[in-house]
């Protein structure tokens, strides 16, 4: 079955020539012009990825990030003509997994979402331990969900990448360039700050005190790591 993606911008050669070269490759898409569409389209209906303009009429790109993060983990690839650092963080802080900064090369989108897809499916794919507890937190790696004391932890793709990685490597120090390497796996434009941003987010998240976490550590001056122990 095709991937089906959601194309979000008021620029109409923007989604035209988006539609046209994924739908090449094979995936179905579909398109809103403004955040309030966006949303309810994006309800309406399933879809695999969202790529979505940060500057839109009704509704920014950062709030619709915001409310479909409150029902689904989707992948979502900010677009911002703005080369602005702080657009781009404020875009993964709340729940974005990537950015690209028009005008984007089409070439480098297609790899983007190819190395998405990829990683999902290779992560369901070879899920055969498909439960992890560690303590009172269950990590299902065949449906990607979070419990934490019986109550669903909503992570974005990214996030749960991250838990993943560091679950399966208990007491590693992973530095930030290897957790960019490692978890974003293409040659990835943006700075170190990505990585400690997702870190907050999910120690936000998973920790019930973020000061004073209990799973996630900082090793300072080199990177972060994962322990259970208490």
């Amino acid at each position: 079955m095709a991937k089906r993606i959601l194309i979000v911008d008021d620029e109409p050669l923007i989604v035209k020539g988006l539609k046209y070269s994924l739908e090449q490759d094979g995936y179905e898409t579909d398109s809103a012009a403004d955040g309030e569409e966006a949303v309810a389209k994006f309800f309406e209906s399933a879809f695999d990825l969202v790529m979505l303009d940060v500057m839109l009429p009704k509704l920014n790109g950062i709030e619709v990030c915001q409310r479909i993060r409150e029902k689904s983990n989707v992948p979502i690839i900010m677009l911002t003509a703005k080369g602005e650092d702080m657009d781009k963080i404020m875009g993964l802080e709340y729940g974005a997994d990537d950015y690209m900064t028009k005008p984007f090369n089409i070439l480098e989108v297609k790899a983007r979402i190819k190395t998405i897809f990829r990683r999902t499916s290779m992560m369901n794919r070879d899920s055969d331990n498909k439960l992890i507890s560690v303590r009172d937190m269950v990590i299902n790696l065949n449906n990607r969900s979070v419990t934490i004391g019986q109550k669903e932890v909503n992570l974005t793709a990214k996030e749960f990448d991250l838990l993943q990685l560091f679950v399966a490597n208990r007491g590693k120090v992973f530095s930030r360039e290897s957790l960019l390497e490692t978890i974003w796996k293409y040659d990835y434009l943006g700075d170190l700050r990505t990585v400690d941003v997702h870190i907050r987010r999910l120690r936000e998240k998973i920790e019930k005190n973020p000061a004073q976490p209990e799973f996630i550590f900082t090793k300072w001056g080199v990177g972060y790591y994962f322990t259970d122990k208490d």
